[in-house]
């Protein structure tokens, strides 16, 4: 049922017109970090919060394979959600896209949930794909996964790859009704992601942390509320996680801090997956599959005072 489409390289003049724009981004926010840091920092702020316009490219360009599509009212935030059967009579998976993707990035995992007999729920995120919206966060990202999760009922399990697997721990800490958790390449840490940001697009680090200063303070909350080690240890329910030894986008080390946190959990990794092609790679669905029925897949990692982390 899910194909994935083959990988084309890029023209050099598509990656010309990509590099482009990055690189006066790049020199604006090193020049107005001297001459109008204020103003570098209001525009670091909304471009750190804004999806890329191709995720609604390439959601609108992504086959939906039969699912059945339904609009969600979700404090004013028009959410589209995708159905592959039945989530009322049949065990489901809801699934949380990453940052800039999709909800029918679920595709390669359609045909075996599906002959495994679950149904399953995804969505556009606000700002992505078919939902509406400009900009979102990592709160914005859990709220509206657990309304989500609250239309359709308790699910069998979450599955989240990236950004979604954050929101997925973050949602699930927070009361969101799924059995198990798959997290595909996690992102651990809202300020080492702001690092990340600050490092790509050449925006100075004091900068980047006086513009994630501005949103704690305009939507009230603490970075400490969003770190895996505090949100962790509240989740009662196995999980699995999975992540690339090779993650250039999101190191390893923070599945590696879900995994030492969450104490029914294990550790899952890969090595030259990446942090894309780990989720649509067939072994790891196929461990996927063998968690959701029971089986114990990958390795309990463990620490104390005397080892700062290791396995079991």
């Amino acid at each position: 049922m899910a194909v994935v489409a083959p990988h084309r390289s890029p023209s050099i003049s598509t990656i010309v017109r990509n590099l482009l724009p990055l690189y006066a981004v790049r020199f604006e926010f090193l020049l107005g970090a001297w001459l109008a840091p204020e103003a570098v920092v209001r525009k670091a702020g909304r471009l750190f919060t804004r999806p890329f316009t191709s995720s609604r490219t390439r959601a609108m360009a992504a086959p939906t394979w039969g699912a059945d599509e339904l609009e969600l009212d979700i404090d004013g935030t028009r959410i589209h959600a995708y159905v592959w059967g039945d989530p009322h009579r049949q065990p489901y998976v809801l699934f949380a896209h990453g940052w800039s993707s999709h909800g029918t990035r679920i595709a390669s995992w359609l045909k075996p949930l599906r002959d495994a007999g679950y149904a399953i729920v995804a969505f556009d995120q606000a700002a992505h794909g078919r939902s509406s919206g400009t900009y979102t966060t990592l709160p914005d990202f859990t709220c509206h996964l657990l309304a989500v999760g609250r239309h359709f009922g308790p699910a069998a399990a979450v599955i989240g790859h990236s950004l979604g697997g954050a929101a997925s721990a973050l949602a699930l800490a927070r009361g969101l009704d799924a059995q198990r958790a798959i997290l595909i390449a996690p992102a651990a840490d809202p300020l080492a992601a702001v690092e990340r940001f600050s490092r790509f697009v050449w925006l100075a680090g004091y900068l980047g942390r006086r513009m994630f200063a501005r949103f704690e303070q305009a939507m009230r909350f603490d970075a400490d509320d969003l770190q895996a080690h505090n949100n962790a240890p509240k989740i009662g329910r196995p999980a699995l996680i999975v992540h690339d030894v090779e993650d250039r986008e999101v190191p390893w080390s923070e599945g590696e801090r879900y995994a030492r946190f969450w104490h029914d959990s294990r550790l899952l990794s890969t090595r030259g997956l990446g942090h894309n092609r780990i989720a649509d790679d067939a072994g790891v669905i196929a461990a996927a599959l063998r968690f959701l029925g029971g089986e114990t897949v990958g390795e309990r990692v463990v620490s104390s005072p005397n080892l700062p982390y290791g396995f079991a």
